[in-house]
Protein backbone atom coordinates (compact mmCIF):
# COMPACT_ATOMS: atom_id res chain seq x y z
CA UNK A 1 0.00 0.00 0.00
CA UNK A 2 2.87 2.08 0.94
CA UNK A 3 4.72 1.36 -2.66
CA UNK A 4 0.83 2.19 -4.33
CA UNK A 5 0.83 5.65 -2.04
CA UNK A 6 4.63 6.64 -3.02
CA UNK A 7 3.80 5.91 -7.20
CA UNK A 8 0.56 7.89 -7.00
CA UNK A 9 2.43 10.89 -5.34
CA UNK A 10 5.12 10.81 -8.15
CA UNK A 11 2.31 10.82 -10.31
CA UNK A 12 0.94 13.99 -8.57
CA UNK A 13 4.50 15.52 -8.62
CA UNK A 14 4.84 15.25 -12.29
CA UNK A 15 1.18 17.06 -13.04
CA UNK A 16 1.48 20.52 -14.61
CA UNK A 17 -1.97 20.95 -12.71
CA UNK A 18 -1.84 22.05 -8.85
CA UNK A 19 -3.39 19.40 -6.69
CA UNK A 20 -4.37 20.11 -2.94
CA UNK A 21 -6.11 16.85 -0.95
CA UNK A 22 -8.19 17.33 2.48
CA UNK A 23 -9.75 15.13 4.87
CA UNK A 24 -13.07 15.13 5.93
CA UNK A 25 -12.42 17.42 9.11
CA UNK A 26 -10.28 19.92 6.44
CA UNK A 27 -6.61 18.77 7.27
CA UNK A 28 -4.38 19.79 4.19
CA UNK A 29 -3.11 16.22 3.91
CA UNK A 30 -1.21 16.66 0.35
CA UNK A 31 0.10 19.36 -1.99
CA UNK A 32 1.74 18.42 -5.08
CA UNK A 33 4.54 20.51 -6.41
CA UNK A 34 2.89 22.78 -9.26
CA UNK A 35 0.43 23.66 -6.45
CA UNK A 36 3.30 24.63 -4.21
CA UNK A 37 4.60 26.88 -7.16
CA UNK A 38 1.43 28.41 -7.60
CA UNK A 39 0.43 29.28 -4.50
CA UNK A 40 4.37 30.09 -3.35
CA UNK A 41 3.73 28.06 -0.19
CA UNK A 42 3.17 24.19 0.57
CA UNK A 43 1.26 22.05 3.07
CA UNK A 44 0.42 24.17 6.57
CA UNK A 45 -1.50 22.99 9.07
CA UNK A 46 -4.22 25.50 9.78
CA UNK A 47 -7.84 24.52 10.18
CA UNK A 48 -10.15 26.20 7.01
CA UNK A 49 -11.55 29.10 7.91
CA UNK A 50 -7.65 30.02 7.97
CA UNK A 51 -7.41 29.26 4.69
CA UNK A 52 -8.59 32.38 3.05
CA UNK A 53 -6.02 34.13 5.28
CA UNK A 54 -2.59 32.14 4.98
CA UNK A 55 -2.78 31.62 1.19
CA UNK A 56 -4.42 34.92 0.25
CA UNK A 57 -7.36 33.90 -1.23
CA UNK A 58 -9.76 37.01 -2.61
CA UNK A 59 -12.91 36.93 -4.76
CA UNK A 60 -12.65 38.02 -8.74
CA UNK A 61 -12.67 41.81 -7.54
CA UNK A 62 -8.94 40.64 -6.11
CA UNK A 63 -9.51 43.26 -2.97
CA UNK A 64 -12.66 41.38 -0.85
CA UNK A 65 -11.29 38.14 0.96
CA UNK A 66 -12.41 34.74 -0.02
CA UNK A 67 -15.40 33.55 2.73
CA UNK A 68 -13.26 30.69 3.86
CA UNK A 69 -16.67 28.60 3.87
CA UNK A 70 -17.10 29.12 0.32
CA UNK A 71 -13.83 27.95 -1.40
CA UNK A 72 -14.08 25.09 -3.76
CA UNK A 73 -12.09 22.80 -1.24
CA UNK A 74 -14.19 23.58 1.53
CA UNK A 75 -17.55 22.92 -0.60
CA UNK A 76 -15.98 19.72 -1.58
CA UNK A 77 -15.76 17.93 1.95
CA UNK A 78 -19.49 19.22 2.33
CA UNK A 79 -20.10 17.09 -0.96
CA UNK A 80 -20.36 19.48 -3.49
CA UNK A 81 -18.88 19.16 -7.06
CA UNK A 82 -17.24 23.02 -8.18
CA UNK A 83 -16.43 23.18 -11.59
CA UNK A 84 -13.74 26.09 -12.74
CA UNK A 85 -13.70 28.70 -9.91
CA UNK A 86 -11.35 31.63 -10.62
CA UNK A 87 -10.25 32.66 -7.24
CA UNK A 88 -7.26 35.34 -7.33
CA UNK A 89 -3.85 34.34 -5.34
CA UNK A 90 -1.87 37.10 -3.60
CA UNK A 91 0.46 36.54 -0.19
CA UNK A 92 3.75 37.27 1.37
CA UNK A 93 4.69 34.27 -0.96
CA UNK A 94 3.07 35.94 -4.28
CA UNK A 95 3.20 39.68 -3.78
CA UNK A 96 2.42 40.07 -7.38
CA UNK A 97 -0.70 38.07 -7.42
CA UNK A 98 -1.93 35.24 -9.53
CA UNK A 99 -4.96 33.96 -10.94
CA UNK A 100 -6.02 30.33 -10.61
CA UNK A 101 -9.28 28.09 -11.98
CA UNK A 102 -9.92 25.66 -9.05
CA UNK A 103 -12.32 23.00 -9.35
CA UNK A 104 -12.76 20.63 -6.38
CA UNK A 105 -15.26 17.67 -5.50
CA UNK A 106 -15.53 15.13 -2.69
CA UNK A 107 -13.89 11.60 -2.38
CA UNK A 108 -16.08 8.60 -0.75
CA UNK A 109 -14.99 5.09 1.21
CA UNK A 110 -17.00 2.00 0.47
CA UNK A 111 -20.22 2.69 2.04
CA UNK A 112 -20.01 6.29 0.33
CA UNK A 113 -19.18 8.12 3.51
CA UNK A 114 -17.38 11.77 2.61
CA UNK A 115 -13.90 10.67 3.24
CA UNK A 116 -12.10 14.26 1.90
CA UNK A 117 -12.17 16.17 -1.28
CA UNK A 118 -9.32 16.84 -3.82
CA UNK A 119 -8.99 20.30 -5.60
CA UNK A 120 -6.84 20.84 -8.92
CA UNK A 121 -6.17 24.35 -9.99
CA UNK A 122 -4.56 26.25 -12.93
CA UNK A 123 -2.33 29.40 -13.00
CA UNK A 124 -4.67 30.95 -16.07
CA UNK A 125 -3.18 34.68 -15.48
CA UNK A 126 -1.45 35.04 -19.21
CA UNK A 127 -5.03 34.91 -20.43
CA UNK A 128 -6.93 36.99 -17.40
CA UNK A 129 -4.15 39.72 -18.20
CA UNK A 130 -5.16 39.37 -21.83
CA UNK A 131 -9.02 39.29 -20.88
CA UNK A 132 -8.94 42.30 -18.56
CA UNK A 133 -5.68 44.54 -20.15
CA UNK A 134 -3.85 43.74 -16.78
CA UNK A 135 -6.68 46.24 -14.82
CA UNK A 136 -8.12 45.54 -11.45
CA UNK A 137 -11.71 44.25 -12.54
CA UNK A 138 -13.82 46.23 -10.88
CA UNK A 139 -15.39 45.95 -7.11
CA UNK A 140 -19.43 45.26 -7.31
CA UNK A 141 -21.85 45.87 -4.36
CA UNK A 142 -22.88 42.96 -2.27
CA UNK A 143 -25.93 42.83 -4.36
CA UNK A 144 -24.64 42.83 -7.27
CA UNK A 145 -22.42 40.13 -6.80
CA UNK A 146 -24.44 37.57 -7.83
CA UNK A 147 -24.89 39.26 -11.37
CA UNK A 148 -21.42 39.76 -11.83
CA UNK A 149 -20.32 36.18 -11.51
CA UNK A 150 -22.37 35.58 -13.67
CA UNK A 151 -20.88 37.49 -16.30
CA UNK A 152 -17.65 36.57 -15.20
CA UNK A 153 -18.89 33.01 -15.69
CA UNK A 154 -20.18 33.80 -19.09
CA UNK A 155 -16.69 35.72 -19.86
CA UNK A 156 -14.95 32.55 -18.74
CA UNK A 157 -17.04 29.95 -21.37
CA UNK A 158 -15.90 31.98 -23.61
CA UNK A 159 -12.66 32.14 -22.81
CA UNK A 160 -11.92 28.33 -22.23
CA UNK A 161 -13.76 27.93 -25.67
CA UNK A 162 -11.18 30.06 -26.65
CA UNK A 163 -8.24 28.40 -25.41
CA UNK A 164 -9.43 25.15 -26.48
CA UNK A 165 -9.67 26.34 -29.98
CA UNK A 166 -6.30 27.97 -29.66
CA UNK A 167 -4.37 24.55 -27.57
CA UNK A 168 -5.68 22.24 -30.42
CA UNK A 169 -4.97 24.19 -33.58
CA UNK A 170 -2.31 23.28 -36.01
CA UNK A 171 -1.51 27.00 -36.75
CA UNK A 172 1.20 28.32 -34.40
CA UNK A 173 -0.23 31.07 -31.76
CA UNK A 174 2.07 33.22 -30.20
CA UNK A 175 1.42 36.07 -27.61
CA UNK A 176 3.54 39.30 -26.61
CA UNK A 177 3.03 42.09 -24.40
CA UNK A 178 3.70 45.35 -25.30
CA UNK A 179 7.20 45.18 -25.14
CA UNK A 180 7.38 41.99 -27.10
CA UNK A 181 8.15 39.67 -24.84
CA UNK A 182 6.34 36.14 -25.68
CA UNK A 183 4.06 35.14 -22.58
CA UNK A 184 2.20 32.27 -24.43
CA UNK A 185 3.05 29.68 -27.21
CA UNK A 186 0.44 27.10 -27.89
CA UNK A 187 1.31 23.35 -28.68
CA UNK A 188 1.41 23.95 -31.99
CA UNK A 189 4.35 26.71 -31.69
CA UNK A 190 6.53 23.88 -29.83
CA UNK A 191 5.62 21.44 -32.31
CA UNK A 192 6.37 23.22 -35.65
CA UNK A 193 9.94 25.16 -33.80
CA UNK A 194 11.78 23.02 -31.57
CA UNK A 195 11.05 25.44 -28.63
CA UNK A 196 9.47 24.44 -25.36
CA UNK A 197 6.80 26.89 -23.78
CA UNK A 198 8.98 27.01 -21.14
CA UNK A 199 12.19 27.96 -23.32
CA UNK A 200 10.14 30.51 -25.72
CA UNK A 201 8.37 32.44 -22.71
CA UNK A 202 10.27 35.26 -21.49
CA UNK A 203 12.03 35.42 -24.78
CA UNK A 204 11.05 37.80 -28.09
CA UNK A 205 10.09 36.70 -31.30
CA UNK A 206 13.73 37.22 -32.07
CA UNK A 207 14.70 33.58 -31.38
CA UNK A 208 12.74 32.77 -35.23
CA UNK A 209 14.68 35.53 -36.49
CA UNK A 210 16.22 33.83 -39.64
CA UNK A 211 18.62 36.35 -40.87
CA UNK A 212 17.16 36.29 -43.96
CA UNK A 213 15.56 39.28 -44.11
CA UNK A 214 16.72 42.91 -44.12
CA UNK A 215 16.99 44.27 -40.79
CA UNK A 216 14.48 47.07 -42.06
CA UNK A 217 11.20 44.47 -42.62
CA UNK A 218 11.79 43.72 -38.92
CA UNK A 219 11.52 47.87 -37.86
CA UNK A 220 8.92 48.80 -40.27
CA UNK A 221 6.90 45.60 -39.06
CA UNK A 222 7.18 47.02 -35.02
CA UNK A 223 6.09 50.94 -36.17
CA UNK A 224 3.33 49.22 -38.12
CA UNK A 225 1.97 47.22 -34.67
CA UNK A 226 3.09 50.15 -32.12
CA UNK A 227 0.93 52.55 -34.33
CA UNK A 228 -2.05 49.98 -33.57
CA UNK A 229 -1.81 47.94 -37.32
CA UNK A 230 -2.01 44.83 -37.94
CA UNK A 231 1.03 43.20 -40.06
CA UNK A 232 0.74 40.55 -42.62
CA UNK A 233 3.53 39.06 -44.40
CA UNK A 234 4.76 35.88 -45.57
CA UNK A 235 8.65 35.31 -43.61
CA UNK A 236 11.12 32.64 -43.57
CA UNK A 237 11.93 31.80 -39.54
CA UNK A 238 14.12 29.77 -37.84
CA UNK A 239 13.40 26.41 -35.67
CA UNK A 240 15.44 26.02 -32.58
CA UNK A 241 17.88 23.24 -34.44
CA UNK A 242 18.25 25.99 -36.98
CA UNK A 243 16.08 24.91 -39.97
CA UNK A 244 14.40 27.14 -41.89
CA UNK A 245 10.72 27.43 -42.89
CA UNK A 246 8.36 29.36 -44.00
CA UNK A 247 5.65 30.81 -42.74
CA UNK A 248 2.71 32.93 -43.44
CA UNK A 249 2.43 35.47 -40.33
CA UNK A 250 -0.79 37.49 -38.98
CA UNK A 251 0.15 40.02 -36.07
CA UNK A 252 -2.28 42.31 -34.15
CA UNK A 253 -2.48 44.64 -31.26
CA UNK A 254 -4.74 43.15 -28.68
CA UNK A 255 -6.16 46.62 -26.93
CA UNK A 256 -8.41 46.89 -23.52
CA UNK A 257 -11.21 48.84 -22.80
CA UNK A 258 -8.94 52.25 -22.53
CA UNK A 259 -8.00 52.00 -26.60
CA UNK A 260 -4.43 50.94 -24.92
CA UNK A 261 -2.29 48.04 -26.77
CA UNK A 262 -1.59 45.73 -24.09
CA UNK A 263 -0.56 42.73 -26.53
CA UNK A 264 0.35 41.25 -29.14
CA UNK A 265 -1.02 38.21 -31.09
CA UNK A 266 0.86 36.41 -34.02
CA UNK A 267 -1.02 33.82 -35.74
CA UNK A 268 1.76 31.77 -37.81
CA UNK A 269 1.04 29.48 -40.32
CA UNK A 270 3.95 26.94 -41.57
CA UNK A 271 3.80 27.20 -45.75
CA UNK A 272 6.71 25.40 -45.87
CA UNK A 273 5.33 22.47 -48.01
CA UNK A 274 3.47 24.33 -49.51
CA UNK A 275 6.21 26.67 -50.99
CA UNK A 276 8.16 23.62 -52.18
CA UNK A 277 4.81 22.42 -53.81
CA UNK A 278 4.30 26.07 -55.30
CA UNK A 279 7.78 26.10 -56.80
CA UNK A 280 7.94 22.88 -57.52
CA UNK A 281 5.14 23.19 -59.90
CA UNK A 282 6.40 26.34 -61.18
CA UNK A 283 9.55 24.43 -62.42
CA UNK A 284 7.70 21.81 -63.50
CA UNK A 285 5.18 24.38 -65.70
CA UNK A 286 8.28 25.80 -67.19
CA UNK A 287 9.84 22.66 -68.27
CA UNK A 288 6.73 21.69 -69.40
CA UNK A 289 7.03 25.07 -71.20
CA UNK A 290 10.39 24.38 -72.74
CA UNK A 291 9.29 20.81 -73.80
CA UNK A 292 6.43 21.52 -75.33
CA UNK A 293 8.74 23.28 -77.91
CA UNK A 294 10.73 20.23 -78.51
CA UNK A 295 7.62 18.81 -80.21
CA UNK A 296 7.14 21.55 -82.57
CA UNK A 297 8.16 19.47 -85.84
CA UNK A 298 6.63 22.13 -88.43
CA UNK A 299 10.09 22.77 -90.25
CA UNK A 300 10.19 19.28 -91.96
CA UNK A 301 10.78 20.51 -96.07
CA UNK A 302 9.21 19.32 -98.64
CA UNK A 303 8.12 16.35 -99.52
CA UNK A 304 6.66 15.13 -96.28
CA UNK A 305 3.03 15.82 -94.19
CA UNK A 306 4.33 14.89 -91.20
CA UNK A 307 3.03 15.76 -87.30
CA UNK A 308 3.12 14.37 -83.82
CA UNK A 309 2.20 14.89 -80.71
CA UNK A 310 2.82 14.29 -77.08
CA UNK A 311 0.43 13.80 -73.95
CA UNK A 312 2.24 13.22 -71.03
CA UNK A 313 0.78 10.75 -67.84
CA UNK A 314 2.09 13.90 -65.68
CA UNK A 315 2.96 17.71 -66.32
CA UNK A 316 6.44 16.70 -68.20
CA UNK A 317 7.29 13.46 -69.47
CA UNK A 318 9.57 11.58 -70.87
CA UNK A 319 8.77 10.57 -74.00
CA UNK A 320 10.40 11.95 -77.17
CA UNK A 321 10.27 12.88 -80.98
CA UNK A 322 12.32 14.82 -83.38
CA UNK A 323 12.60 15.84 -87.10
CA UNK A 324 16.67 16.19 -88.60
CA UNK A 325 16.85 17.88 -91.97
CA UNK A 326 20.38 16.72 -93.25
CA UNK A 327 21.83 18.53 -96.48
CA UNK A 328 21.22 15.27 -98.62
CA UNK A 329 17.21 15.93 -98.44
CA UNK A 330 17.09 12.88 -95.75
CA UNK A 331 14.53 13.37 -92.97
CA UNK A 332 15.85 11.58 -89.64
CA UNK A 333 12.36 11.46 -87.96
CA UNK A 334 12.75 10.42 -84.11
CA UNK A 335 10.69 8.93 -81.53
CA UNK A 336 11.97 7.84 -77.99
CA UNK A 337 10.80 6.62 -74.41
CA UNK A 338 12.49 6.87 -71.36
CA UNK A 339 11.97 4.71 -68.69
CA UNK A 340 10.05 6.21 -66.05
CA UNK A 341 7.76 9.16 -65.37
CA UNK A 342 8.07 12.77 -64.34
CA UNK A 343 11.43 15.17 -63.92
CA UNK A 344 14.04 12.86 -63.80
CA UNK A 345 12.75 11.13 -67.19
CA UNK A 346 12.18 14.70 -68.77
CA UNK A 347 15.65 15.45 -68.01
CA UNK A 348 16.82 11.91 -69.93
CA UNK A 349 15.14 13.00 -72.35
CA UNK A 350 16.23 16.19 -72.90
CA UNK A 351 19.94 14.90 -72.62
CA UNK A 352 18.82 12.19 -75.17
CA UNK A 353 17.66 14.65 -77.74
CA UNK A 354 20.55 16.30 -77.30
CA UNK A 355 23.20 13.50 -77.89
CA UNK A 356 21.04 12.30 -81.28
CA UNK A 357 21.54 15.82 -82.85
CA UNK A 358 25.57 16.07 -81.95
CA UNK A 359 26.26 12.73 -83.41
CA UNK A 360 23.82 13.18 -86.59
CA UNK A 361 25.42 16.41 -87.53
CA UNK A 362 28.48 14.08 -87.99
CA UNK A 363 27.44 10.37 -88.35
CA UNK A 364 25.21 9.34 -91.22
CA UNK A 365 24.85 5.49 -90.27
CA UNK A 366 22.31 5.15 -88.16
CA UNK A 367 24.04 1.90 -86.30
CA UNK A 368 26.73 3.88 -85.45
CA UNK A 369 25.17 6.35 -84.40
CA UNK A 370 22.54 4.90 -81.95
CA UNK A 371 26.03 3.24 -80.54
CA UNK A 372 27.57 6.83 -79.48
CA UNK A 373 24.35 7.60 -77.76
CA UNK A 374 24.42 4.56 -76.04
CA UNK A 375 27.79 4.84 -74.88
CA UNK A 376 27.10 8.58 -73.80
CA UNK A 377 23.66 7.91 -71.83
CA UNK A 378 25.44 4.55 -69.95
CA UNK A 379 27.86 6.34 -68.13
CA UNK A 380 25.17 9.20 -67.12
CA UNK A 381 22.42 6.13 -66.13
CA UNK A 382 21.44 3.69 -62.78
CA UNK A 383 20.61 0.07 -63.37
CA UNK A 384 16.89 0.81 -63.83
CA UNK A 385 17.03 3.58 -66.61
CA UNK A 386 17.52 3.26 -69.89
CA UNK A 387 16.15 4.81 -73.05
CA UNK A 388 14.57 3.45 -75.99
CA UNK A 389 15.05 4.89 -79.24
CA UNK A 390 13.55 4.25 -83.15
CA UNK A 391 15.35 6.36 -86.06
CA UNK A 392 13.83 6.60 -89.67
CA UNK A 393 15.61 8.33 -92.09
CA UNK A 394 13.33 9.16 -95.35
CA UNK A 395 14.47 10.42 -98.88
CA UNK A 396 11.17 11.84 -100.23
CA UNK A 397 12.75 12.18 -103.27
CA UNK A 398 14.67 9.08 -103.56
CA UNK A 399 11.66 7.42 -102.45
CA UNK A 400 13.47 5.18 -99.84
CA UNK A 401 14.14 4.64 -95.99
CA UNK A 402 16.27 3.47 -94.04
CA UNK A 403 15.38 2.33 -89.94
CA UNK A 404 17.61 1.54 -87.06
CA UNK A 405 15.30 0.72 -83.52
CA UNK A 406 16.67 0.50 -79.96
CA UNK A 407 14.14 -1.53 -78.08
CA UNK A 408 11.42 0.64 -79.05
CA UNK A 409 7.99 -0.65 -79.67
CA UNK A 410 7.09 -1.52 -83.39
CA UNK A 411 6.62 1.08 -86.24
CA UNK A 412 4.47 0.54 -88.83
CA UNK A 413 4.90 1.48 -92.81
CA UNK A 414 0.98 1.27 -94.32
CA UNK A 415 0.56 1.67 -98.13
CA UNK A 416 -2.16 3.91 -99.37
CA UNK A 417 -4.10 1.04 -99.73
CA UNK A 418 -3.83 -0.04 -96.12
CA UNK A 419 -1.01 -2.77 -96.50
CA UNK A 420 1.40 -2.50 -93.73
CA UNK A 421 4.16 -2.67 -96.23
CA UNK A 422 6.74 -3.57 -92.60
CA UNK A 423 6.18 -3.60 -89.24
CA UNK A 424 9.34 -1.77 -88.06
CA UNK A 425 10.81 -4.09 -85.30
CA UNK A 426 13.40 -3.61 -82.43
CA UNK A 427 16.91 -4.08 -84.00
CA UNK A 428 18.97 -3.71 -80.60
CA UNK A 429 18.07 -3.50 -76.99
CA UNK A 430 17.44 -0.32 -75.66
CA UNK A 431 20.07 2.45 -75.27
CA UNK A 432 22.21 2.76 -71.61
CA UNK A 433 22.08 -0.98 -70.54
CA UNK A 434 25.30 -2.02 -72.16
CA UNK A 435 27.98 0.02 -72.05
CA UNK A 436 30.21 -1.43 -75.37
CA UNK A 437 27.08 -2.25 -77.30
CA UNK A 438 27.85 -1.75 -81.30
CA UNK A 439 24.28 -1.46 -82.42
CA UNK A 440 23.10 -2.29 -86.23
CA UNK A 441 22.35 -0.18 -89.08
CA UNK A 442 18.77 -1.47 -89.34
CA UNK A 443 17.60 -2.37 -92.37
CA UNK A 444 16.19 -0.23 -95.71
CA UNK A 445 13.53 -0.15 -97.88
CA UNK A 446 11.72 1.38 -101.26
CA UNK A 447 8.75 3.98 -100.76
CA UNK A 448 5.62 4.57 -102.82
CA UNK A 449 3.98 8.13 -102.67
CA UNK A 450 1.46 8.32 -99.95
CA UNK A 451 3.11 5.54 -97.86
CA UNK A 452 2.57 6.60 -94.09
CA UNK A 453 4.50 5.93 -91.25
CA UNK A 454 2.72 5.59 -88.11
CA UNK A 455 5.52 5.91 -84.78
CA UNK A 456 4.26 5.18 -81.36
CA UNK A 457 5.31 5.11 -77.97
CA UNK A 458 3.98 1.81 -75.79
CA UNK A 459 1.59 4.38 -73.88
CA UNK A 460 -0.17 4.03 -77.31
CA UNK A 461 0.21 0.83 -77.59
CA UNK A 462 -0.62 -0.88 -75.05
CA UNK A 463 -4.14 0.85 -74.15
CA UNK A 464 -5.27 -2.16 -76.27
CA UNK A 465 -3.94 -5.71 -75.96
CA UNK A 466 -3.92 -6.33 -79.99
CA UNK A 467 -0.22 -4.91 -79.79
CA UNK A 468 -1.49 -1.33 -81.62
CA UNK A 469 -3.25 -3.10 -84.52
CA UNK A 470 -6.22 -1.09 -84.02
CA UNK A 471 -3.74 1.67 -84.54
CA UNK A 472 -3.28 0.35 -87.95
CA UNK A 473 -7.00 -0.17 -88.41
CA UNK A 474 -7.76 3.93 -87.12
CA UNK A 475 -5.41 4.82 -89.67
CA UNK A 476 -6.84 2.56 -92.58
CA UNK A 477 -10.09 3.70 -91.57
CA UNK A 478 -9.31 7.55 -91.79
CA UNK A 479 -6.47 7.66 -94.63
CA UNK A 480 -7.51 11.26 -96.22
CA UNK A 481 -7.13 12.47 -92.96
CA UNK A 482 -4.01 15.00 -92.47
CA UNK A 483 -1.22 13.98 -90.44
CA UNK A 484 -1.71 16.28 -87.86
CA UNK A 485 -5.50 15.09 -87.37
CA UNK A 486 -4.31 10.76 -87.86
CA UNK A 487 -2.27 11.83 -85.02
CA UNK A 488 -4.69 13.82 -83.00
CA UNK A 489 -7.58 11.11 -83.69
CA UNK A 490 -4.78 8.50 -82.40
CA UNK A 491 -3.72 10.15 -79.55
CA UNK A 492 -7.49 10.96 -78.61
CA UNK A 493 -8.63 7.31 -78.97
CA UNK A 494 -5.65 5.94 -76.60
CA UNK A 495 -6.83 8.11 -73.70
CA UNK A 496 -9.95 7.70 -74.39
CA UNK A 497 -9.27 4.07 -73.32
CA UNK A 498 -8.48 5.05 -69.65
CA UNK A 499 -12.41 6.12 -69.17
CA UNK A 500 -11.77 8.82 -66.96
CA UNK A 501 -8.98 7.05 -65.01
CA UNK A 502 -5.26 8.90 -64.22
CA UNK A 503 -3.19 8.35 -67.23
CA UNK A 504 -0.77 5.87 -66.28
CA UNK A 505 2.08 6.38 -69.36
CA UNK A 506 2.93 9.09 -71.81
CA UNK A 507 0.75 8.76 -74.84
CA UNK A 508 2.91 9.88 -78.30
CA UNK A 509 2.11 9.21 -81.84
CA UNK A 510 3.79 10.26 -85.20
CA UNK A 511 2.61 9.93 -88.34
CA UNK A 512 4.91 10.92 -91.46
CA UNK A 513 3.27 10.60 -94.86
CA UNK A 514 5.11 11.08 -98.16
CA UNK A 515 3.59 13.01 -100.67
CA UNK A 516 5.51 12.77 -103.66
Amino acid sequence: MTDDLETLATVFDSLATGVVVCDRQGTLRYFNREAEKILGAGLQEIAPRAWSSVYGCFLPDQRTPYPPDQLPLARGIRGEEVPDELVYIRNQWRPAGVWVSVSSRPFHDGDGAIRGAAAVFRDVTQAMSILTGGKVLPAVAQGEYGEFLERLDRLRGHFDRFARVVEQTEDSVLITNRSGIIEYVNPAFEQTTGYRADEAIGQTPRILKSGKHDDRLYTDMWNRLVRGRSFRGTLINRKKDGDLYWTEQTITPIRNSSGEITHFVSLLKDVTEERARQEQEFHLSLAARIQRRFYDLDDVGEGLDLAANVYPAATIGGDHVDVLRRPDGEAWVVVGDVSGHGFGSALLMAETRAYVRAFAASEADLGRLLSLVNGALATDLDDSSFVTLLLVAIDPYKLTYRYASAGHVSGFLIRRSGEVVRTLESTDPPLGIFPDRQFSSGASGVLAPGDIFVLLTDGVTEVKEDGGAWVIDYVRAHEGLSAKDLVEGICTAAREQYDGRQQTDDCTAMVCRVNR
